[in-house]
């Protein structure tokens, strides 16, 4: 059995296609996007229904219905996140798109606290039935000490 990319068993990570590669960093940089403006619809879109986040601060996990109704709230606010597509690592599985990248960022927590940081995060993404897109079903990020 052979993959898409021509790995035996189908299981290897594999380097996308420069396509598929900017997809990926196309949705990254929406999702961020959508977070800094509040655009809920747009995260709507973006994540799978079964989407899970790992926060940066502390490690809380948070589904979609609770990143979406703390961002329409106002409660999360993000007034900065920088990005750096050019350093993120993108790999494909089949269906599945990883992302490893870096990112700076400002927020406030619903309880008011302001946080700062830069960040490692990773990305998962499943390939939906319609070419070319993505839906992001878990963000996970670790703060970069020092």
């Amino acid at each position: 059995m052979t993959s898409d990319h021509g790995t035996p068993g189908g299981a290897s990570l594999d380097m996308p296609p420069d396509s598929v590669r900017d997809t990926l960093l196309d949705h990254d940089q929406s999702f961020f996007d959508a977070l800094v403006s509040g655009d809920a619809g747009r995260l709507k879109e973006l994540l799978a229904d079964d989407f899970l986040l790992v926060g940066v601060e502390d490690g809380a996990v948070a589904d979609k219905e609770t990143v979406i109704g703390l961002v329409a709230s106002g409660s999360l606010e993000f007034p900065r996140i920088e990005s750096f597509p050019g350093e993120a690592v993108v790999r494909v599985v089949g269906d599945v798109g990883i992302v490893v990248g870096r990112t700076g960022m400002n927020f406030t927590n619903p309880d008011g606290t302001p946080f700062s940081a830069a960040s490692r995060y990773t990305h998962v993404y499943a390939a939906s039935s319609s070419p070319g897109l993505w839906h992001l079903v878990s963000a996970q990020g670790t703060t970069i000490k020092g």
